[in-house]
């Protein structure tokens, strides 16, 4: 009887400090856009879904593209998005009954040739998963691996004294389900509800290429190239068709990286090649021509683009898609 009051006691204190942490992590970790992305492919079905990094972000207005193809779309792309988050991301949305028809992938080369870092990374996505087999796979392949902070207090990476302020509408805005646009807006940039992030232009006259890094063939992380082959075999069985295209960057940009650009050029379109898989890559061949490569038309020289030229980079994704 004594042993098991222990026991008792035991499990009293462990039960209230899970719902101390679960408390905690409500009143502090923040409504961030990819909460507003992860619920609207898991509760809406779209014809296309764009996943990848955050030039697909503020490159891609799935808004115009509709207007050009009637087909409608959602913006899943994100700074930190690498090859295994889009695995576990394509895998709930098929899990949930919402099955896009077509899932176009931004192969950005950066989030290929290193392992996804210690951070909110590994939280940016699964943090906001619904209840789901999805998400257990998700956490046994991926948020096991990384720092217990981030498993025990999510909300760690984020300033406290920011989130503490803002706890009384971060608390409203779960409570109510708030799942609008409001809020994501800063002087430099405007969420949509689309997905998409519009930049506003800046002045890059004293950019410095020197500041661009440039990546080869041999510095590619295998893990990311299997968990890419593994989102198209998934594709493939389930009748999403998938495309894979790279986004214009600024003739400047291009220039300061030639020989890895080239060489990576090559690598994707043979291996998108042996995986039947259609690869758009605008910085080449008649896709250069279609598009902008003048500095004015980008906010750095990483090749994200303002509002302006996302929007008619868009209109003409949407057209070539359709061929």
């Amino acid at each position: 009887m004594h042993n098991f009051k222990k026991v008792l006691a035991a499990v009293g204190i462990i039960i209230s400090l899970l719902v101390i942490l679960w408390a905690a992590d409500y009143i502090l970790y923040p409504c961030t856009f990819m909460r507003n992305d992860i619920h609207a492919i898991s509760t809406r079905t779209f014809d296309d879904v764009y996943v990848g990094t955050s030039h697909g972000k503020m490159n891609i207005d799935p808004e115009t593209i509709e207007k050009v193809s009637g087909r409608t779309g959602h913006n899943l792309c994100v700074g930190g998005e690498y090859p295994e988050d889009v695995l576990y991301l394509t895998k709930l949305m098929i899990e949930k009954g919402h099955t896009p028809q077509r899932l176009i992938y931004e192969v950005s080369p950066g989030y290929f040739v290193r392992e996804k870092e210690e951070g909110n990374n590994y939280l940016l996505f699964y943090h906001e998963f619904p209840i789901s087999l999805s998400k257990l796979d998700y956490f046994r392949d991926s948020l096991l691996k990384c720092n217990f902070r981030t498993l025990c207090f999510p909300w760690y990476e984020y300033d406290l004294s920011y989130e503490l302020k803002h706890a009384k509408e971060t608390v409203k805005k779960k409570s109510s389900r708030d799942y609008s646009e409001n809020g994501f807006a800063t002087e430099t940039q405007r969420y949509h509800e689309s997905g998409f992030i519009e930049r506003y232009p800046v002045d890059l006259s004293d950019a410095d290429i020197s500041d661009v890094d440039e990546w080869f063939p041999e510095d590619i992380v295998d893990k990311n190239m299997k968990d890419l082959e593994e989102t198209i075999s998934l594709c493939k069985d389930n009748g999403i068709e998938f495309v894979a295209i790279t986004t214009p960057l600024s003739d400047m940009t291009y220039e300061g990286c030639k020989e890895g650009s080239d060489s990576l050029n090559t690598y994707y379109a043979d291996f998108f090649e042996g995986q039947g898989v259609r690869y758009i890559n605008f910085n080449y061949g008649k896709y250069y021509d279609m598009t902008a490569h003048d500095l004015n038309s980008y906010t750095d020289l990483d090749g994200h683009m303002n509002g302006d030229a996302a929007r008619k980079f868009s209109d003409i994704l949407a057209k070539v898609l359709a061929e």
